[in-house]
């Protein structure tokens, strides 16, 4: 059975979004514990690209299908995982690249809104976070996205929140959404 292609974001309320984050049936992968079967031969990218043997995984709907089976495990390694096997997968920073964003509202009723590389939607408030950490290579924002998985924000979605936060003049710098505070200056 095919995927759906992911909805246009920008066609969509943020009323449309939370509907459909509620209607998103994921893989219970958290219930799934078989025996670890060995390696997967595939990485998924800093950019978010993934790869199987080296090679570029060029079917979208393929790399929607193993994202929705992707796990982070408890030693902080990633698996993907079903009912009867259980394989690593490397991921050189986060396994997702938050691409795209939907904002409505202005201060503490804003809603922030993200489009994944996978096409999925994320909603940011008090269970997806954002935040702002420090790295070997200057300081990287994230998005929550389930289960310990997060999305690196492209640098021009991160200036385009940045740019929000500044006309906004909160201090410390940052946004709300969904009822959240979130600090973009590194101070939370």
């Amino acid at each position: 059975m095919p995927m759906e292609p992911p909805p246009d974001l920008a066609s969509l309320s943020l009323t449309d979004i939370a509907r459909l984050l509620a209607e998103k049936r994921l893989p219970p992968v958290e219930k799934w514990n078989p025996d670890h079967c060995g390696d997967s031969d595939m990485r998924i990218a800093r950019d978010g690209t993934w790869f199987h043997q080296g090679s570029p995984i060029g079917r979208e709907a393929m790399v929607r299908l193993f994202s929705t089976i992707l796990r982070r495990e408890g030693d902080g390694g990633y698996v993907l995982v079903t009912p009867v096997e259980k394989l690593s997968i490397e991921v050189e920073d986060a396994p997702f690249v938050a691409v795209e964003l939907k904002t409505e509202g202005d201060g503490r009723d804003r809603s922030l809104a993200f489009r994944l590389n996978t096409g999925d939607l994320v909603a940011a408030g008090p269970d997806n976070a954002l935040a702002l950490r420090e790295t070997p290579d200057g300081p990287h924002p994230y998005l929550h996205v389930r289960g310990g998985l997060e999305a690196l924000i492209a640098r021009s979605v991160y200036y385009e929140l940045m740019n929000l936060a500044l006309d906004e003049g909160a201090d410390p710098i940052g946004l709300w959404s969904n009822g959240a505070f979130f600090a973009l200056d590194g101070s939370a």
